[in-house]
């Protein structure tokens, strides 16, 4: 059998459900092996149509989606309201989701891994990949980072593409300079802070609450074009932003920040939105 290999073919990044961690940001690179027969090109498959076909695919089905696994035993939900569904968390808390459809994955595990959505991405491209092609191997890693980063979910109502989901994410690095030297302990700082965080916007927020257990909770909900979103989850797991979450403007505000801490240094940040790509902010 002959074999075809993509390295680095694709970055999904999402959000998913963990019993303890909650709401996780996460990216992921993608890499690709299939194996198959040559065809009357000599090919097991044509370079052109790997990202045509191939990195739509993964990118349609994960990316920018919540990925819930389906046999954790704290998942429930009410029949009448399918949309909306409850994540019970090992702390006696809960997470409440509602969206469309197509902003969320529905995994066949009890816990979200690699392997278990890689299996998932693997089954839908045997279904579309030409007879020729019998085999398919895809390998979901994490980039390699050197120095602090952090795990973020959020959502943007006012885009039009598929950000506008509230519950998205990325494993971002961030990069902080003070005063032309890079600052370390600043940025492990940041990432502590930001760990496993939901950032949030003020304008969506629609009710803050305290519930079973003395829990404080906020809501947010809005609508944007693929219809109906909202969100509910314990206050102490999320970050609150005067604006929107883009990573322009979370540069900014980490920036701002800094800068009051430390206002006669020249701040630089250098915030990622997952992997190679992000804003930069100085004060």
């Amino acid at each position: 059998m002959n074999h075809l290999f993509v390295d680095n073919l694709t970055v999904i990044d999402f959000a998913y459900l963990d019993p303890s961690r909650g709401l996780v940001g996460e990216s992921w690179i993608a890499d690709v092996v299939l194996g198959g027969e040559l065809d009357d090109q000599g090919m097991v498959f044509d370079f052109s149509n790997v990202k045509r076909t191939i990195k739509r695919i993964i990118d349609e089905r994960v990316d920018h989606r919540l990925v819930i696994p389906r046999g954790y035993e704290g998942l429930s939900w009410n029949q009448d309201t399918p949309d909306t569904f409850c994540w019970a968390l090992t702390d006696g808390s809960h997470i409440v989701h509602r969206s469309p459809d197509e902003a969320v994955v529905w995994l066949s595990s009890e816990r979200v891994v690699p392997s278990a959505v890689a299996a998932l991405l693997e089954r839908e491209l045997m279904a579309v990949l030409p007879a020729n092609v019998i085999s398919v191997e895809i390998n979901l890693r994490e980039d390699v980072i050197e120095g602090a980063y952090y795990h973020y979910v959020h959502g943007l109502k006012k885009h039009l593409g598929n950000c506008q989901r509230i519950a998205h994410g990325h494993r971002s690095p961030i990069r902080i300079d003070r005063n032309g030297h890079r600052d370390y302990d600043l940025e492990r700082a940041w990432a502590k802070l930001w760990q496993d965080i939901y950032v949030g916007s003020e304008e969506d927020v629609v009710r803050r609450y305290v519930g079973d257990h003395d829990v404080h909770y906020i809501t947010f909900e809005y609508e944007a074009n693929q219809g109906q979103f909202a969100l509910t989850l314990p206050e102490a797991r999320v970050y609150m932003l005067n604006t929107d979450t883009t990573v322009e403007l979370i540069a900014a505000h980490i920036a701002s920040q800094l800068k009051v801490e430390c206002p006669s240094d020249n701040i630089r940040v250098k915030a990622y939105e997952g992997v190679g790509k992000g804003a930069i902010a100085s004060r």
